[in-house]
């Protein structure tokens, strides 16, 4: 059979295969993301069917996924927005760097692993998957949550960490010189802090130059402006996802409104793309050996994540509530997760790295959802037994909870 008619066989099963997926999640009104994982597995490497033809786009299609979920989480924000949250929360990102980044550290010193492994571990286990969370958070309906400035701000502060922890960790794996590592890190922090600047001081100059009452030609620039700055930021050694971000934030008023319509359905489309890429590339074989180390970590860290989620959004003033939606929406590690991996893979310092990484982010993803749903009502419950109505916060109700404050993500 012709090479262009196994690819639209391939990619037009996969498209189908996740919206009946998608379909049967919200008959139960629960995430289809656990599902498209184990989509990607079944007919992944090592799977029932490995896919071959369509692989190739399906990855692209994955990068666009994640940079699109990143610029729709931009959209509903302001500049001034951002550069409030990161002034109000940064304490909230470094109490979530000690308390998710040493359990990693520790269990690859544990395994007798090295530093450079338990800096590379530390990574994975210390950053949230920002489109995981995303798509939770437009799933459940909590953009306008008032805990969703807090995780958002944390998600925020994660990826621009980024911009300093990847070229550090390159530079460890690549054995490099303190001259060369410092070059590397001082390109990565001037392209962060200019496209930042940028974003902050000169959205409206870019709303202007991007807006059109032609939805064609708004949706052509918005995206085109989009993938050219995630390539770039990339490109300089900054995270796409960032840069796309950054994007999101700059544009406003009609411009943000009118791109949120109309990216809706391509974000959905790639964003469902992206998880399936994952489970794609993850061996089932592989997974065995290293399962118990990766389930022990996985507990581990789920209840540091859920207690960083807490205490920041109980510093915000969030109600009991807020508290425990917040700490159970960043549970789950995705791409940037595996990113790291994947570098320590690639330099080989470590063999079982890889596959413990891949079967500890296997579970927070599909783990991470359904904590994101239920952490709140079960937490509810069972304190609700010892300590009866009390269990709200200082100044705060339920109801507020669900009710948009003025630092909550907003049409701009």
């Amino acid at each position: 059979m012709h090479s262009s008619a196994v690819f639209l066989i391939e990619f037009g099963a996969i498209i189908l295969g996740l919206g009946l997926l998608g379909r049967f999640a919200g008959r139960f009104q629960f995430s289809p993301i656990p599902l498209y994982l184990l989509a990607g597995l079944a007919f992944g490497e090592g799977g029932l069917l490995p896919l071959g033809t369509s692989e190739e786009f399906v990855a692209i299609g994955a990068e666009i996924g994640v940079i699109l979920l990143l610029l729709m989480l931009g959209l509903e924000y302001t500049a001034t927005d951002l550069v409030s949250n990161l002034k109000t929360q940064y304490p909230a990102g470094l109490v979530d760097a000690a308390l998710n980044a040493l359990p990693g550290a520790a269990m690859a010193l544990l395994l007798g692993w090295g530093p450079v492994a338990a800096v590379v571990l530390a990574g994975v286990t210390w950053i949230s998957s920002s489109g995981v969370v995303a798509k939770v958070l437009g799933d459940l309906g909590r953009l306008g949550n008032r805990e969703t400035p807090v995780i958002l701000s944390i998600l925020v502060l994660e990826d621009l960490s980024m911009a300093v922890y990847l070229p550090i960790i390159t530079a460890l794996l690549a054995g490099a010189g303190l001259a060369a590592g410092s070059a590397t890190l001082a390109i990565a922090l001037g392209v962060a802090g200019l496209v930042l600047v940028v974003a902050v001081r000169y959205g409206r100059h870019i709303s202007r130059f991007v807006s059109s009452d032609d939805p064609e030609k708004l949706l052509l620039v918005v995206l085109g402006l989009t993938l050219l700055v995630a390539g770039v930021a990339q490109q300089l050694q900054v995270s796409a996802a960032v840069g796309a971000f950054l994007v999101g934030i700059a544009l406003s008023g009609e411009v943000a409104e009118g791109a949120h319509g109309l990216l809706s359905p391509l974000r959905d489309l790639f964003a469902a793309v992206f998880f399936v890429f994952f489970g794609l590339h993850t061996d089932p074989a592989s997974i065995p050996p290293v399962l118990l180390p990766a389930l022990a970590l996985a507990v581990v860290t789920a209840g540091t994540k859920i207690a960083t989620g807490y205490w920041a959004a109980k510093r915000a003033g969030i109600s009991a509530k807020g508290r425990w939606r917040a700490g159970g929406t960043l549970v789950a590690r995705g791409e940037f997760s595996i990113v790291i991996a994947g570098l320590a893979v690639t330099s080989g310092i470590e063999p079982r790295l890889g596959p413990l990484a891949t079967a500890y982010v296997l579970i927070l993803v599909i783990v991470g959802p359904l904590t994101a749903r239920f952490t709140e009502p079960v937490a509810m419950r069972l304190t609700g037994r010892s300590r009866g109505p009390a269990t709200v916060g200082a100044g705060a109700t339920p109801d507020r909870d669900l009710v948009p404050s003025p630092d909550a993500p907003r049409e701009k």
